[in-house]
């Protein structure tokens, strides 16, 4: 844990971080205006794969070798990055960047729900259960009646970041098994395989090398690969040693309103009546989720 005299800097690191995931969703809305999805999501796989890559060799580490390993960082980056990271260009491309921000903070609640329902290894209390209810309207009053209806032309998209937070929520739940590695490993070789699934696919779906970028989707996807991934990943994994994982996971509450204040400041954007009221839920909900509790620390984190 952080010895005081130091907390006030783990403190704003902390907040650093959950502006730096905030801000993930404003790069990718404002990246995809020229760059396809899955172009802009292979190209931040890399960028960030190398530069973390970079700081485990000036920490002096080195990447396993043994196959069984790399499957294992090749199944992650599914669950962590191909499939959530793509899911959410695609939708924002019709949706909000402050909607996308809201949908997935709620890794933590769905994270719950596979731990209570299939690997069990966390205690079913009352105040998580709350979360898990408090979480679920969200979601629901965000959607709007088009969830229950089946129409709409955002349903899908919306429905698309769901997906992803799911798969957060099973990447934070394999993660586990990596335990005997530092965990920048996972992160870095994570994304390595990611890049590795999505740049060939970007070559045939997307002909990058017909596109014409705009200067604003290149800054935001420097920004989202350097600052929203591989700088963020570097400060998440201070933090793990300095306020412990419970107090690392306080940014998935943090990160929601400053997510939705970054898409109204930058993007002008704005949410419906409705959508206020499922973000006040969703921040509950996830709280309850995340907040230590006093006998037995447990938490997960989430990325954007």
């Amino acid at each position: 844990m952080a010895k005081p005299n130091n907390l006030t800097l783990e403190l704003s690191l902390l907040l650093a971080l959950a502006t730096l995931w905030g801000a993930s969703y404003t790069f990718i809305k404002i990246g995809i205006g020229t760059i396809p999805p899955v172009t802009l999501i292979a190209a931040r796989t890399l960028i960030a794969g190398m530069l973390l890559l970079a700081v485990l060799r000036w920490r002096g580490l080195k990447l396993p070798r043994d196959a069984a390993t790399w499957r294992r960082f090749l199944f992650q980056a599914c669950l962590n990055s191909v499939v959530p990271f793509t899911l959410i260009a695609w939708a924002e491309q019709t949706i909000d960047a402050g909607i996308a921000s809201i949908l997935n903070a709620t890794t933590p609640i769905f994270a719950f729900l596979m731990t209570a329902l299939v690997t069990r290894h966390e205690q079913v209390t009352v105040r998580k259960l709350v979360g898990v209810v408090a979480g679920m309207t969200g979601i629901s009053l965000i959607i709007g009646m088009e969830a229950f209806g089946g129409l709409g032309e955002q349903l899908l998209p919306q429905l698309a970041v769901v997906s992803a937070t799911v798969c957060y929520a099973g990447a934070a739940i394999f993660g586990r098994s990596f335990k005997g590695l530092d965990p920048m490993m996972p992160a870095a070789g994570s994304l390595l395989s990611g890049a590795v699934l999505l740049i060939p696919t970007s070559l045939i779906v997307d002909q990058p090398w017909t596109l014409a970028p705009s200067v604003e989707s290149l800054l935001a996807l420097l920004g989202l690969a350097v600052f929203s991934t591989a700088l963020a990943f570097a400060i998440y994994f201070r933090l793990i040693q300095t306020l412990g994982s419970v107090g690392a996971t306080a940014q998935a509450y943090l990160r929601v309103p400053i997510g939705v204040a970054i898409g109204t400041v930058f993007l002008g954007e704005k949410l419906s009546d409705t959508a206020w009221v499922g973000l006040a839920c969703v921040i509950v909900g996830v709280a309850a989720m995340t907040m230590p509790a006093r006998h037995r620390p447990s938490a997960i984190a989430d990325r954007g």
